[in-house]
């Protein structure tokens, strides 16, 4: 089996555990390229997005965006901006990566920094 249908599989497995949100709490949803990392935090129910944070972004472009620091510089950033949009519940979704290295990184700053998931 070829490494992409079993990032699709798994992907799908990820998503369909969080559908059974019985709350209906927020989505922090996560991206990374093998360049940057992305995050947001998306409110499914109306479609749309509450907060997101790259390191793509011009304060945050100077570091290298694909490294554990970097995730981790993303995760404190997204968790502030959630905090300010008036969310402090998320759900993780990991977008079938494995929970380790720069997504395991990125989870842990934002739970530092008061987002609870």
């Amino acid at each position: 089996m070829a490494y992409l249908d079993i990032k699709i599989k798994r992907k799908k497995r990820v998503r369909r555990a969080l559908k059974t949100n019985k709350d209906q709490r927020p989505r922090l949803s996560v991206f990374r390229s093998s360049k940057n990392i992305y995050a947001q935090v998306i409110d499914d129910i109306n479609g749309k997005t509450l907060a997101s944070a790259s390191t793509l972004e011009k304060d945050i472009r100077k570091d290298n965006g694909s490294d554990v620091k970097a995730a981790e510089n993303i995760g404190k950033l997204i968790a502030e901006r959630t905090l300010k949009a008036g969310v402090e519940k998320v759900v993780f979704d990991r977008s079938g990566y494995l929970y380790h290295g720069r997504v395991k990184a990125l989870a842990d700053s934002a739970r530092e920094n008061g987002l609870q998931f």
